[in-house]
């Protein structure tokens, strides 16, 4: 969601509403649906599925901060981020909500292997939630194309508490990612708008001032940025080329 002083008009996304978020500013939306439930399908769906829920009961860890562990161990001496040079994701497994709007799309995998083992769901997990970082940074660019300034993203919600996941939205966006201190960040919006209400404050943006705290900022690694231009590039012309499957399959 980016907010502006005046309207902006993106195409595949949603808006502008004013005040929808912010009073006095007009809101765009653009979304990826269900991307949650991607990450959950392609590991639950690996046939080492079995062995990760029994290793990290083990360790009492949730699977996802033991993958984030099995990774750095795989990784060895390059960044984490690089152990997917060869597996690429487009996510739209629910079709595409922005910047696309493109219902008939499909999910797309490319670099399988007959691997079935622990690092092979280790790293098409990675490259899943890089697939969503990606899209995100697709729906930022047209955003910025049609007249959005953005710089920093603010992220709440479930998957903000992955710090994988919130690592390569950095990373990939080339953006710093601000964390509220209050891990349910979504709560205190309700809270903020209770306190507007009750009297407490005289608008929203002096509740949001007071009520809202940095809790931590995660900056990309900028030595990284050559190679999410280059998997960024594979990315957009996966969709390119799917377009072309369907045309090729529904030609006369």
């Amino acid at each position: 969601m980016g907010i502006s002083k005046d309207p902006v008009f993106v195409p595949g996304v949603w808006g502008p509403y004013f005040s929808a978020m912010v009073p006095g500013f007009w809101l765009n939306e653009g979304g990826q649906s269900v991307t949650g439930k991607l990450i959950d399908h392609m590991v639950q769906g690996h046939p080492a599925f079995p062995e990760l829920q029994a290793k990290a009961t083990a360790r009492c860890q949730s699977i996802y901060a033991y993958l984030n562990g099995h990774l750095d161990l795989i990784k060895k001496a390059q960044p984490v981020g690089f152990l997917t040079v060869d597996l690429h994701v487009w996510p739209d497994f629910h079709g595409n909500r922005s910047p696309l709007a493109d219902l008939t799309l499909k999910g797309m995998v490319t670099g399988l292997t007959l691997s079935q083992d622990l690092d092979d769901l280790a790293i098409l997990y990675l490259a899943t939630v890089q697939a969503i970082a990606f899209g995100t940074r697709f729906i930022i660019e047209t955003m910025e194309a049609a007249g959005h300034s953005l710089s920093t993203l603010f992220l709440c919600g479930g998957l903000s508490k992955n710090p994988l996941f919130v690592q390569m939205h950095a990373d990939i966006t080339g953006m710093p990612v601000v964390l509220s201190q209050e891990v349910e960040s979504v709560l205190v919006g309700a809270a903020i708008l209770g306190a507007c209400a009750s009297g407490d404050f005289t608008s929203v943006q002096e509740a949001m001032a007071r009520m809202s705290k940095v809790g931590k900022v995660v900056f990309p690694e900028h030595a990284d940025k050559k190679y999410y231009d280059k998997k960024y590039q594979v990315f957009l012309r996966m969709v390119e080329h799917q377009k072309e499957y369907s045309a090729i399959m529904n030609g006369s």
